[in-house]
Protein backbone atom coordinates (compact mmCIF):
# COMPACT_ATOMS: atom_id res chain seq x y z
CA UNK A 1 0.00 0.00 0.00
CA UNK A 2 2.80 2.31 0.81
CA UNK A 3 4.32 1.61 -2.78
CA UNK A 4 1.17 3.03 -4.57
CA UNK A 5 1.03 6.60 -2.37
CA UNK A 6 4.45 6.34 -3.78
CA UNK A 7 3.20 6.64 -7.13
CA UNK A 8 0.28 8.64 -6.60
CA UNK A 9 2.51 11.32 -5.24
CA UNK A 10 5.17 10.87 -8.43
CA UNK A 11 2.56 11.57 -10.51
CA UNK A 12 0.59 14.33 -8.97
CA UNK A 13 3.94 16.15 -8.60
CA UNK A 14 4.28 14.95 -13.03
CA UNK A 15 0.82 16.78 -13.52
CA UNK A 16 1.95 19.68 -11.35
CA UNK A 17 4.93 20.33 -13.22
CA UNK A 18 2.87 20.13 -16.56
CA UNK A 19 0.24 22.57 -15.68
CA UNK A 20 1.44 24.80 -13.54
CA UNK A 21 3.69 26.40 -15.68
CA UNK A 22 1.21 26.14 -18.59
CA UNK A 23 -0.36 29.02 -16.43
CA UNK A 24 2.07 31.84 -17.26
CA UNK A 25 1.47 33.83 -20.66
CA UNK A 26 4.29 34.56 -23.53
CA UNK A 27 3.14 37.44 -25.15
CA UNK A 28 5.03 38.47 -28.98
CA UNK A 29 5.58 42.15 -28.22
CA UNK A 30 3.77 43.63 -31.44
CA UNK A 31 2.55 40.10 -32.35
CA UNK A 32 2.95 39.23 -35.97
CA UNK A 33 4.57 42.90 -37.02
CA UNK A 34 7.29 42.55 -33.57
CA UNK A 35 9.34 44.86 -32.43
CA UNK A 36 9.48 47.81 -34.92
CA UNK A 37 8.75 51.11 -36.04
CA UNK A 38 5.20 51.67 -36.85
CA UNK A 39 3.43 50.17 -34.44
CA UNK A 40 1.57 51.52 -31.54
CA UNK A 41 2.65 49.49 -28.93
CA UNK A 42 -0.08 51.27 -26.58
CA UNK A 43 -2.68 49.91 -28.40
CA UNK A 44 -0.96 46.62 -28.37
CA UNK A 45 -0.92 46.70 -24.73
CA UNK A 46 -4.54 47.91 -24.02
CA UNK A 47 -6.47 44.16 -23.88
CA UNK A 48 -3.34 42.43 -22.07
CA UNK A 49 -3.14 41.66 -18.72
CA UNK A 50 0.75 41.02 -17.74
CA UNK A 51 1.20 38.91 -14.42
CA UNK A 52 4.59 38.50 -12.51
CA UNK A 53 5.78 35.07 -14.25
CA UNK A 54 4.58 35.86 -17.45
CA UNK A 55 7.13 36.37 -20.85
CA UNK A 56 7.71 39.20 -23.05
CA UNK A 57 9.53 37.64 -26.64
CA UNK A 58 10.58 40.56 -29.05
CA UNK A 59 11.14 39.46 -32.54
CA UNK A 60 13.25 42.40 -34.15
CA UNK A 61 15.83 42.53 -36.88
CA UNK A 62 19.34 42.86 -34.87
CA UNK A 63 19.38 46.83 -36.45
CA UNK A 64 17.52 47.42 -33.25
CA UNK A 65 17.81 46.74 -29.86
CA UNK A 66 15.56 45.95 -26.61
CA UNK A 67 16.60 48.37 -23.84
CA UNK A 68 15.02 48.02 -20.49
CA UNK A 69 15.19 52.18 -18.98
CA UNK A 70 13.95 54.11 -16.35
CA UNK A 71 10.29 55.87 -16.28
CA UNK A 72 12.26 59.11 -17.13
CA UNK A 73 14.48 57.60 -20.33
CA UNK A 74 11.48 55.94 -21.33
CA UNK A 75 9.39 59.62 -21.42
CA UNK A 76 12.34 61.34 -22.88
CA UNK A 77 13.67 58.53 -25.36
CA UNK A 78 17.28 58.96 -23.84
CA UNK A 79 19.39 56.44 -24.58
CA UNK A 80 22.23 55.08 -23.28
CA UNK A 81 21.49 54.99 -20.11
CA UNK A 82 19.68 51.23 -19.95
CA UNK A 83 19.00 48.75 -17.38
CA UNK A 84 19.46 45.89 -19.90
CA UNK A 85 20.49 45.94 -23.57
CA UNK A 86 20.24 43.27 -25.99
CA UNK A 87 20.59 43.35 -29.88
CA UNK A 88 20.19 39.73 -31.32
CA UNK A 89 16.84 39.66 -32.92
CA UNK A 90 15.32 37.38 -30.35
CA UNK A 91 14.92 38.59 -26.51
CA UNK A 92 13.04 37.04 -23.99
CA UNK A 93 12.05 38.99 -21.00
CA UNK A 94 10.82 37.23 -17.79
CA UNK A 95 7.99 39.59 -15.81
CA UNK A 96 9.77 38.56 -12.46
CA UNK A 97 8.68 41.81 -10.30
CA UNK A 98 5.41 43.61 -10.16
CA UNK A 99 5.16 47.25 -11.53
CA UNK A 100 5.82 49.37 -14.74
CA UNK A 101 8.53 47.93 -16.88
CA UNK A 102 9.98 50.15 -19.61
CA UNK A 103 11.53 49.33 -23.33
CA UNK A 104 12.77 51.16 -25.87
CA UNK A 105 14.68 51.17 -28.85
CA UNK A 106 18.14 52.26 -28.35
CA UNK A 107 18.86 52.93 -31.96
CA UNK A 108 18.83 57.05 -32.09
CA UNK A 109 15.39 58.03 -33.69
CA UNK A 110 13.66 54.77 -32.89
CA UNK A 111 12.07 55.32 -29.52
CA UNK A 112 10.79 59.07 -30.74
CA UNK A 113 9.00 57.15 -33.88
CA UNK A 114 7.27 54.94 -31.51
CA UNK A 115 9.15 51.89 -30.93
CA UNK A 116 8.89 52.34 -26.59
CA UNK A 117 6.50 49.79 -24.97
CA UNK A 118 5.54 50.14 -21.18
CA UNK A 119 4.01 47.58 -19.57
CA UNK A 120 2.36 47.21 -16.14
CA UNK A 121 3.14 43.99 -14.42
CA UNK A 122 0.87 42.70 -11.33
CA UNK A 123 1.88 40.90 -8.81
CA UNK A 124 -0.22 37.47 -7.91
CA UNK A 125 -0.48 34.17 -9.48
CA UNK A 126 0.31 34.34 -14.03
CA UNK A 127 -2.59 34.85 -16.01
CA UNK A 128 -4.19 31.70 -16.56
CA UNK A 129 -7.46 32.76 -19.08
CA UNK A 130 -9.35 36.06 -20.58
CA UNK A 131 -5.91 37.04 -21.90
CA UNK A 132 -5.28 35.95 -25.63
CA UNK A 133 -1.53 35.52 -25.93
CA UNK A 134 0.38 35.51 -29.20
CA UNK A 135 0.04 32.54 -31.23
CA UNK A 136 3.67 33.27 -33.28
CA UNK A 137 5.97 31.10 -31.96
CA UNK A 138 8.73 32.35 -29.71
CA UNK A 139 12.56 32.00 -31.39
CA UNK A 140 13.92 28.96 -30.11
CA UNK A 141 17.34 31.13 -30.06
CA UNK A 142 18.84 31.49 -26.71
CA UNK A 143 19.16 34.91 -25.71
CA UNK A 144 21.44 36.83 -23.34
CA UNK A 145 20.43 40.28 -22.01
CA UNK A 146 23.57 41.93 -20.72
CA UNK A 147 22.94 44.15 -17.97
CA UNK A 148 24.78 47.02 -17.15
CA UNK A 149 23.24 48.97 -14.17
CA UNK A 150 20.73 46.64 -12.31
CA UNK A 151 21.99 44.89 -8.64
CA UNK A 152 22.29 40.75 -9.27
CA UNK A 153 18.77 39.49 -10.32
CA UNK A 154 18.59 36.82 -7.26
CA UNK A 155 14.82 35.88 -7.93
CA UNK A 156 14.58 32.62 -9.86
CA UNK A 157 11.86 30.82 -12.09
CA UNK A 158 11.35 27.06 -12.18
CA UNK A 159 11.60 25.54 -15.89
CA UNK A 160 11.19 22.23 -16.26
CA UNK A 161 12.18 20.34 -19.64
CA UNK A 162 10.52 17.99 -21.72
CA UNK A 163 12.71 15.48 -20.99
CA UNK A 164 12.06 15.62 -17.47
CA UNK A 165 8.51 15.48 -17.75
CA UNK A 166 9.04 11.87 -19.31
CA UNK A 167 11.51 10.60 -17.20
CA UNK A 168 9.29 11.40 -14.20
CA UNK A 169 6.04 10.20 -15.80
CA UNK A 170 8.24 6.87 -16.93
CA UNK A 171 9.47 6.81 -12.86
CA UNK A 172 6.04 7.38 -11.66
CA UNK A 173 4.52 4.13 -14.01
CA UNK A 174 7.89 1.66 -13.01
CA UNK A 175 6.47 2.90 -9.00
CA UNK A 176 2.55 1.66 -9.99
CA UNK A 177 3.63 -1.02 -12.01
CA UNK A 178 6.48 -2.47 -9.33
CA UNK A 179 3.30 -1.67 -6.84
Amino acid sequence: MGSSNVAMTCLSLVLCMVFVPSLATVYTVGDTSGWTTGVDYTVWTKDKTFKVGDSLVFNYPTSHTVDEVSSGDYSSCTVGNSITTDNTGATTVALKTAGTHYFICGVLGHCGNGMKLAVKVESGSPSSSGDKPSTTTPPTTTTSTTSTKSPADTSSSWNVSPFMVVVITWVALFVMVIS
